[in-house]
């Protein structure tokens, strides 16, 4: 990878780590699932008029806006709006990986290697400490229904991957390549309706016609950027990214989406983590590294005592 694609990619993590700390700030002045629909309502509009549709059935781009829109992001913004903070959002959310794992092993029928199984367990228990105690200096506990959000999330997201492979094959199958970005755009013509329904159902629709009402300048740069700068510009850069070189020298870099997002809480809002879970966040990424590169790299890097 050359050093201008390289810089793009980290710019691409810098985002989507960033965006937990802007959905954060969206919060203080938007309803969760408003927050969510809004975002998403962007995210089509106005790109579907120039995006060419996914060259697959209707009915994965359709999924896969369910399971992502309503699903993945549906939890996680509730998780943060009751509690979650961000920077460990970021951290907790990477759990997708594994339940990917679970899924693909369940519907896909594909095996797991030791590597993977090892670096679940490491993974489960930062998640543990992470749970076991939250964020700050005198701080209070992480509710527990945030964080079984935040793994639902996960799980959706998860699925959202199955759904993705699937589309995949079949796209391939009809001798088609399935495009990331327009998946994404089409996709987010599905989540807004259910979004704005829940919304009224869990915040009556005097709270969310004042909110939109009284839209404020740190709600609107909130939505922008999630809808434009980690939705589009994000997926898109990653899909180009993708067609240039090989999965296997850009994927491991979304490892560092977690990092930039405990440094960016940490600095805009102030997040504080205790040291046991500051080790949570840190035993969840090595369980990601383990799954993702195996152990056997980490024997490699360690030094040779026997010399």
């Amino acid at each position: 990878m050359n050093r201008k694609d390289f810089v793009l990619a980290l710019l691409v993590v810098t985002i989507w780590g960033a965006n937990f700390t802007v959905i954060k700030l969206g919060l203080g002045g938007v309803p969760p699932m408003l927050l969510v629909a809004l975002r998403f309502v962007f995210a089509a509009l106005p790109a579907i008029l120039f995006v060419k549709r996914p060259a697959v059935a209707a009915r994965y781009w359709m999924t896969y806006g369910l399971t992502v829109g309503v699903g993945q992001f549906g939890c996680l913004f509730y998780a943060m709006h009751i509690g979650m903070p961000a920077g460990v959002a970021s951290v907790v959310l990477q759990s997708q990986a594994f339940f990917t794992l679970a899924f693909a092993t369940l519907f896909l029928h594909e095996s797991v290697s030791g590597s993977q199984i090892t670096g679940l367990g490491i993974a489960a228990l930062g998640l543990f400490l992470v749970g076991r105690h939250a964020g700050g200096t005198n701080v209070f506990a992480i509710p527990p229904a945030a964080l079984l959000l935040t793994l639902a999330g996960a799980a959706f997201w998860g699925i959202s991957n199955i759904v993705v492979r699937k589309a995949t094959a079949s796209a391939a199958a009809e001798g088609n390549r399935l495009d990331v970005l327009s998946l994404v755009v089409w996709s987010s013509l599905v989540p807004p309706v259910p979004l704005f329904l829940l919304a009224l159902i869990l915040d009556t629709p005097e709270t969310v016609i004042g909110a939109i009402t009284a839209l404020n300048g740190v709600s609107v740069f909130s939505i922008l950027y999630l809808a434009f700068g980690a939705t589009l510009f994000g997926f898109g850069a990653w899909s180009r990214l993708l067609s240039r070189h090989p999965a296997n020298q850009v994927a491991p870099l979304s490892l560092l989406v977690p990092v930039t997002g405990l440094l960016t809480a940490r600095l805009v809002l102030g997040e504080q983590l205790s040291m046991l879970q500051w080790g949570g966040c840190l035993t969840v990424i090595f369980g990601l590294l383990v799954a993702t590169f195996g152990l056997q790299t980490f024997r490699r890097l360690a030094p040779d005592r026997g010399r």
